[in-house]
């Protein structure tokens, strides 16, 4: 819902100015709260009314408003954006708006215009010339470049209309463990479902607890079924991974019976080796060394993924950005089109992630651990809800939903 304020004065009442604006606002389905209103005591008194009005897209808004400002109502706050000019590169001049991951809407130059790329703790970039304006880490702000100074000028969706278009049944603010978990599960296949018919794209970002509890093979299926476009992770992930498909271990324990094996500790380093002489995960999967799991399915498939490396990475494998700028970047361009994300047992790449996603995206958070979806809200992520619950069990169940 975007809203916008009006005020009317004069003799409001006697020539029924009020109503019949109240009138044009809802015969175009649009909705109106009175904020302020005083009615003049004598004949000769002016009367003076404040309206909020509400719509569901900045278009029909600007409609309605067009329509009372022919009945006599003022707009209130509908100047143009001030814009100031980026002097150095990767810094923002004093007093610069900051985004947010909701649907945003900037007047330049008298016309509302719809911020692209839009992303929470960003910069606005306006183009006055050619109408456009886009959302810009401020690190990537280049000199000359003109970005929106303070609030005037700016529209930003209403929460509730973020909330309304997410549509699952059982999202909420609370995260508890005392749910019908099946159920959610289910909702979130048909969603999963429905995204793929309309040629969405689905995100997983994982953890290296989905190869460690031996969920890894549920997500592979998931992969070569056609049901994962984009995946973010780690080079745990994928060396745990590999680790698993070249010794059937993961951190040296045997996924078939939990045993630890011989020499066990060394098994990561010897995946972490056998993948660097390769050359890669696509050159290990090319030359039939990497002949299972996730990381075969996601090559198998051309499933576009990014590794983002760590300080605490071993290794890493040669298919990890190291540099966490450029990782960032990848994954900018990887989640455009994203309409459903998956974020499983990882709370640095669900936070990290989840402040790259636009609100509007439906943002599912797996962990056992309520205070990784809690964080992710407290950060900025308010559409992310959450599962309570081992991942191994959850992919099993997601997959017996999605392929049976």
């Amino acid at each position: 819902m975007y809203t916008a304020d009006i005020e009317l004065s004069g003799h409001l009442i006697d020539t029924m100015l009020l109503s019949r604006v109240i009138d044009a606002i809802a015969e175009m389905d649009a909705e109106f709260s009175l904020r302020e209103t005083k009615i003049g005591r004598t004949a000769d008194d002016t009367s003076y009314a404040r309206i909020e009005i509400g719509a569901p897209t900045c278009e029909q808004l600007d409609e309605v408003i067009d329509r009372v400002k022919e009945l006599g109502a003022n707009p209130i706050d509908g100047q143009p954006v001030t814009l100031a000019t980026v002097v150095k590169d990767g810094v923002c001049p004093d007093g610069f708006y900051s985004s947010t991951n909701i649907e945003t809407y900037v007047n330049v130059a008298g016309r509302w215009v719809p911020v692209d790329d839009i992303e929470m703790d960003c910069a606005v970039v306006v183009d006055p010339v050619g109408f456009r304006a886009r959302c810009c880490p401020v690190g990537a702000l280049a000199s000359g470049e003109q970005v929106i100074i303070g609030h005037k000028g700016v529209r930003v969706a209403a929460m509730d209309r973020v909330a309304e278009e997410q549509g699952f049944s059982f999202m909420g603010s609370d995260v508890s463990s005392e749910r019908q978990k099946s159920l959610m599960v289910e909702e979130i296949a048909r969603e999963i479902r429905a995204v793929r018919e309309r040629n969405g794209k689905v995100l997983v970002v994982a953890g290296p607890a989905v190869i460690h509890t031996g969920a890894g093979k549920h997500l592979a299926a998931l992969i070569d079924a056609g049901y994962v476009n984009v995946f973010f992770a780690g080079n745990a992930v994928a060396v745990h991974d590999v680790e698993s498909a070249l010794h059937g271990t993961s951190l040296g324990v045997y996924l078939k019976d939990g045993t630890s094996a011989p020499m066990g500790h060394m098994h990561h380093l010897l995946a972490i080796n056998k993948i660097r002489d390769l050359g890669g995960l696509r050159q290990a999967v090319d030359a039939g060394v990497l002949k299972e799991g996730v990381m075969h399915a996601l090559v198998k498939n051309n499933v576009p993924f990014v590794l983002a490396g760590s300080i605490r990475d071993d290794g890493p494998l040669p298919d990890v950005i190291t540099d966490s700028v450029a990782a960032q970047e990848a994954m900018r361009r990887g989640i455009r089109g994203v309409e459903i994300a998956l974020m499983m047992s990882t709370m640095l790449h669900s936070i990290a992630t989840g402040n790259l996603l636009p609100a509007r995206v439906k943002t599912i958070c797996v962990d056992i651990n309520p205070a990784t979806v809690t964080k992710l809200a407290d950060r900025g992520s308010h559409q992310a809800v959450g599962i309570v619950s081992d991942v191994e069990w959850f992919l099993k169940e997601l997959r017996s939903y999605l392929i049976g």
